[in-house]
């Protein structure tokens, strides 16, 4: 009778080693800023601008987009999806730094794509245009993978009860699916704009300006050391876990 009650506390124990590991770091942080002299440095209000909106918009093609990909990845076996699998792969395993070396070898201004396109007045490298562009290739296969897991949740039955009732492959997809998968499809959103904000490397690359959080981080770094990259990292938490708490609490509110 003993034996069932340790399985709790040996999950309890676990769980609190992965806590104290993952708050280490922010304890870190925690001594190490310098609160008396707590002040941001020149140009970190713009780029914590620049990060927020940008990845707002970010967001409206990685969920239009990624959100029927998912679901097509989801619910269709046909001949040639492992090719489609293996090219979703690649653009999440690819590092960011080499992803931002293919994006500029595709849309660099002396390249044949980005060449085109500033003829006729759009620039993918150091623009709005080319933060967003950044942003999108970084978080999109995360949100496609974390969406089809919530979509894959979902029992196949319920959606084909919906099509014997009538409903068209659409409505069943709006009222049947999208419902059962929100909770799954919160965190998918919380995943993409986590990485779409933070996003480094890929940004690095294509997008130096206008300079968002991650970069201004490193350039402060470079000018003035440690000190000037401790306020702008706690602001960044406070501009970036509102979103993802807020939906996980709402999908968790309308599964109640």
């Amino acid at each position: 009778m003993a034996r069932p009650l340790r399985s709790p506390w040996v999950s309890s124990g676990l769980t609190a080693v992965a806590v104290v590991l993952l708050l280490a770091p922010f304890v870190g942080l925690l001594v190490a800023t310098h609160w008396a002299d707590f002040h941001l440095a020149p140009g970190d209000g713009q780029a914590i601008a620049v990060s927020v909106g940008y990845s707002l918009v970010a967001l409206v093609p990685i969920i239009g987009l990624g959100t029927p990909f998912a679901w097509w990845l989801a619910r269709r076996d046909r001949r040639g999806k492992w090719l489609v699998d293996a090219i979703l792969l690649m653009a999440l395993l690819t590092p960011p730094l080499a992803m931002g070396l293919l994006l500029m070898s595709l849309f660099g201004p002396y390249a044949p794509v980005g060449a085109t396109l500033q003829r006729i007045g759009l620039t993918l490298t150091n623009s709005p245009p080319a933060f967003v562009a950044a942003q999108f290739y970084a978080a999109l296969p995360y949100y496609v993978i974390a969406a089809r897991a919530a979509f894959e949740s979902v029992p196949r039955e319920l959606e084909q009860i919906a099509l014997t009732l009538g409903h068209s492959p659409t409505r069943s997809f709006i009222t049947v699916s999208l419902p059962l998968a929100r909770l799954g499809l919160a965190a998918a959103v919380a995943l993409a704009w986590v990485r779409a904000l933070g996003e480094f490397g890929v940004v690095l690359i294509i997008a130096y300006y206008p300079q968002g959080i991650p970069v201004k981080l490193w350039v402060n770094l470079q000018d003035s050391g440690l000190d000037a990259v401790y306020p702008l990292l706690w602001v960044f938490f406070l501009v970036a876990l509102p979103l993802p708490l807020t939906l996980g609490m709402l999908a968790r509110r309308g599964r109640t």
